[in-house]
């Protein structure tokens, strides 16, 4: 039996570390390579900065609403009448396109405020019916101008082409008038 040129490289513990460590090298550089790809798909930081907004409705009197802007978007906030609210609640019935009650679609404490994401669902257009002198459609709520698609009082779709109702986004009352979406 011949003697190994080499004794030391035959020693399978000595090999071991060095398959162990050009491993660990690899994958560390891996994460360093992957590492810039992955965090410039995280948010920005004015994006981060805008994740919530705090509204004032103070200022608001009934039958009035009002535009904010939250992550980019438009956002309808209506300060609903007793009648409105009458109205929505009498329209709670399956027949809809999207059927919602409204109660799932504002605060039981604040039932009187109404707030959606202002954005209509068939091709994305702001609907009219925040501001007072615009149009409201049939249903006293909102109207997109661009398609004809009318939402009620509650944000829910009634006529036209879009599919769904106005989009509730999550929000929480801070006081009686401060309300922080988001």
């Amino acid at each position: 039996m011949a003697e190994p040129l080499h004794p030391e490289l035959e020693n399978p513990r000595r090999r071991d570390f060095i398959h162990v460590a050009t491993g660990a090298f690899v994958a560390t550089g891996a994460a360093m390579v992957v590492y810039p790809f992955i965090q410039q798909m995280n948010p920005s930081a004015d994006v981060l900065a805008m994740a919530t907004v705090e509204v004032d409705l103070s200022k608001l009197q009934p039958g009035q609403g009002m535009k904010v802007k939250w992550q980019g978007k438009p956002v309808l906030i209506r300060y609903r009448t007793p009648a409105e609210i009458s109205d929505a609640i009498k329209a709670d019935t399956a027949d809809l396109r999207d059927p919602e009650k409204d109660a799932a679609r504002v605060k039981a404490e604040h039932p009187n405020f109404l707030i959606a994401v202002g954005v209509c669902t068939h091709l994305g257009c702001v609907p009219l019916g925040a501001a007072s002198g615009e149009t409201r459609g049939e249903y006293g709520g909102f109207y997109c101008p661009c398609h004809g698609s009318v939402y009620d009082t509650s944000g829910r779709i009634r006529k036209g082409p879009a599919p769904k109702n106005l989009e509730v986004p999550k929000y929480a009352f801070k006081s009686p008038t401060v309300v922080e979406i988001g």
